[in-house]
């Protein structure tokens, strides 16, 4: 399914997801909602290809359509799954050096807290002082030191900063946080990173443009390694928190059966 085609100018990234739900016993009326798939544009990355195919299941796919926030969305309903479904998803893109700033029209929904993102005492103090979005991203770095399994998808950034332990998602709702209490707008990342093998979360601000009133100019920062988000990067969606962005979310009816998840992803450069 050929959505948007770009010569060649750029790095190419392709990217493979896979995506199992097993489940002791039989289940019914499956619900999937997917947004594992880039938009056409964002900034200079291009979407140049993608595919989705269903394993497991008579489906039908509906989609895809854009939320709210530009995020092309799948949804998937199968009547019936007897043993497991399988999702497997491949996207070409190309990232390009952009000729002017990446720009977006202003959206107040990045200006006000979240569940996941009010601050606290703790948080509005990290934030305090901070000399830049530079300053906001290193001191969201300094604040969590990195372990995986004590977080969740309902941490909210001032639990995260109290345990100081998380994830990516905890250090881009940390930054996240700090920014909207200092008038910064932002917005949470989700996507993928070369060199990584799970997902990935970031951050972009969204910066006054100096020339047109109405538009925000984005800057794009990784406070997990404390860093510029570079071309290494792929942009699945983008939102107010990890609320907005979530890969994967669905229903069906289980009866007494027991449902395992099984994520896998390669994310290759094409020139290396």
């Amino acid at each position: 399914m050929t959505l948007l085609a770009e010569a060649a100018t750029g790095r190419a990234l392709r990217l493979e997801q896979h995506i199992r739900y097993e489940y002791s016993a039989p289940v019914a009326r499956l619900r999937q909602r997917l947004m594992v798939v880039p938009p056409p544009v964002h900034g200079g990355q291009y979407r140049t290809d993608w595919a989705l195919t269903v394993h497991g299941a008579t489906a039908a796919v509906r989609g895809p359509h854009l939320d709210s926030f530009g995020n092309v969305v799948l949804d998937v309903d199968a009547a019936r799954v007897p043993r497991a479904i399988e999702f497997h998803v491949t996207t070409a893109v190309e990232r390009t050096p952009l000729t002017g700033a990446h720009t977006i029209a202003v959206d107040e929904r990045y200006l006000r807290p979240t569940q996941l993102t009010a601050a606290d005492a703790r948080l509005r103090a990290l934030a305090d002082g901070a000399g830049g979005v530079d300053d906001l991203c290193r001191r969201a770095h300094g604040a969590l030191t990195y372990d995986w399994g004590i977080t969740g998808v309902r941490t909210t950034a001032a639990e995260a900063v109290r345990g100081g332990r998380g994830v990516c998602q905890d250090f881009a709702q940390v930054m996240i946080a700090a920014c909207r209490s200092v008038g910064v707008a932002a917005r949470y990342v989700s996507g993928h990173l070369v060199g990584e093998g799970g997902s990935h979360a970031w951050v972009e601000a969204l910066v006054p443009h100096p020339d047109h009133p109405g538009r925000w100019v984005v800057e794009a920062w990784d406070p997990t390694h404390d860093r510029r988000a570079g071309d290494g990067y792929v942009t699945l969606a983008v939102g107010r928190d990890y609320t907005d962005v979530a890969p994967l979310s669905g229903s069906y009816v289980a009866g007494r059966a027991v449902g395992h998840l099984e994520v896998s992803k390669r994310l290759v450069d094409l020139a290396a």
